[in-house]
């Protein structure tokens, strides 16, 4: 699971998320959270890919968002393929 913090409501931080994830073809979701934050999960067998899925989430975002802090959570040895495409919840 990923969590960040900042300013990442209202500037189509999941938007930019989701096209990164489909262009690196990592699954999983991203969605907004009542407290402000976003939260999501990807999965991927490629290693490479998720390390610069990972740098996205950390240092880069949206044009106008504002990354304070990003958290990942029990990554997976052997990852359980539950998704089939990377969504954008609620």
């Amino acid at each position: 699971m990923t969590l960040v913090r900042g300013k990442v409501q209202g500037v189509f931080f999941r938007k930019f998320t989701k096209l990164e994830a489909d262009k690196l073809d990592i699954k999983g979701f991203v969605r907004n959270e009542d407290d402000g934050s976003v939260t999501g999960e990807g999965q991927t067998t490629d290693e490479s890919k998720m390390n610069l899925f990972k740098t996205f989430l950390q240092k880069v975002g949206s044009p106008d968002s504002e990354i304070e802090s990003c958290t990942f959570t029990a990554e997976r040895n052997e990852p359980n393929y539950d998704y089939e495409s990377f969504t954008i919840e609620r």
